[in-house]
């Protein structure tokens, strides 16, 4: 038994829409189920005739309807874990509007591929076409993230961390949806398989449109960036194939012709070196792309050193920064992220990047006037009820500190 309990993808907002999505399943449940089971009367099998997918005499009311109903407790558990999981991230990525349409036609689509399998009499009922749709949505969007899986094999009972791209893409849907099915020759079944590889299928492709025309935010992790960073050093292999290509790649355009015959440039080559600035830069981006972050924040420190003035993409120049503060450099952190400020101020990270400086000016380098401009701006603006709390917490403190700094 693999259950997913928890993920360490960030949440930008409370998704207070999964949130309500979570609850009216519940209270459908105990309503239609337990309420009724105890009163004795049939309202709730009135309702469930009503909402749940009756094939092939439909209702139109029936494609958004089932996604509230269930059989027992332990469907409506297994559909609601995954959605806390899972949901909550796409929740706090997409907000809150978007989320909910985005939740509904996942359940309507994968309702459509069901129908679409299912030419005889059946009945479909369940959250998990929608909640399909929302985890391949997470994959696409948290796709390096890793997900906290409680596991019980025999007597072996514990938790474990596995990678986004394997638990979903391997286990959930290769495995629990196509291969295990069809071990043993298949047979009657009450999982409605198909509902939920169309959910799957939904949340892939409309995901990553949203993400390719830039109607979600985009950022250097998500699916579509992974993507294009392969296809980047694909193509960049693929070049320096090219003898020509290696040398204009190492010398510059003044880089000579290479024979084709003898593999000799055809002149003495002009010593023109690439020049350190250009060398540490590219070597950071490598270590990025190799998750060796600390070594990339080494890098950087000599880049700065170097040129103060240098300032990296910005995906990069975030996890540099965030990894200069888990290491402790606090004045150096601090400087990379005023500097990530400086050149990207409208970015959507802004007002959590001020947070976090705030912070640091006022808890670690005791520079409390400097802390307070970015605390009182986030202690206006931003949503978060805890990030507010912070802000004005630190802001206090930073306030009293100067006074006392001022006072002698």
């Amino acid at each position: 038994m693999l259950i997913p309990i928890k993920t360490n993808a960030p949440l930008r907002r409370i998704p207070r829409v999964n949130h309500a999505i979570i609850a009216i399943n519940v209270v459908v449940y105990l309503f239609t189920n337990v309420l009724s089971a105890i009163s004795r009367s049939e309202l709730g099998n009135w309702l469930a005739a009503q909402f749940a997918l009756m094939l092939p005499n439909w209702e139109w009311q029936q494609f958004i309807g089932y996604q509230f109903l269930h059989d027992d407790v332990w469907h409506l558990f297994g559909n609601m874990i995954f959605l806390w999981v899972f949901g909550n991230s796409v929740n706090a990525k997409m907000g809150h509007i978007p989320y909910l349409l985005f939740y509904l036609a996942a359940g309507v689509f994968a309702a459509i591929g069901f129908a679409a399998t299912n030419p005889g009499h059946a009945m479909l009922i369940g959250a998990s076409g929608a909640i399909a749709g929302v985890t391949t949505a997470y994959l696409v969007l948290y796709p390096r993230t890793e997900i906290t899986v409680f596991y019980w094999l025999f007597i072996l009972i514990g938790t474990i961390r596995i990678k986004a791209l394997l638990l979903i893409g391997l286990k959930i849907i290769l495995w629990d949806n196509i291969l295990a099915p069809n071990i043993g020759g298949g047979g009657a079944t009450v999982v409605a398989y198909s509902a939920h590889i169309t959910g799957y299928l939904f949340g892939i492709v409309i995901c990553s449109l949203l993400l390719i025309l830039r109607i979600l935010p985009r950022d250097h992790f998500d699916i579509v960036a992974l993507a294009r960073q392969y296809y980047r050093r694909q193509r960049f292999k693929a070049t320096l194939t090219d003898a020509n290509a290696e040398a204009r790649a190492t010398y510059g355009r003044v880089a000579r012709p290479v024979s084709t015959a003898t593999g000799r440039p055809v002149e003495v080559p002009l010593a023109v070196p690439v020049d350190e600035i250009t060398l540490l830069r590219g070597e950071i981006s490598e270590l990025v792309s190799k998750n060796d972050y600390t070594t990339a924040a080494q890098r950087y420190e000599a880049l700065v050193t170097k040129d103060p003035n240098q300032c990296l993409p910005r995906a990069n120049m975030l996890l540099i920064a965030n990894q200069l503060m888990s290491l402790n450099h606090y004045p150096q952190a601090a400087a990379a992220y005023e500097k990530f400020l400086k050149a990207y101020p409208t970015d959507a990270d802004a007002l959590q990047i001020k947070l976090v400086l705030g912070i640091l000016f006022a808890k670690y380098l005791q520079q409390h006037k400097a802390a307070q401009p970015y605390l009182q701006e986030c202690a206006v603006k931003l949503t978060d009820s805890d990030q507010v709390r912070q802000a004005n917490h630190w802001l206090d403190q930073a306030k009293e500190l100067h006074r006392n700094d001022v006072n002698g």
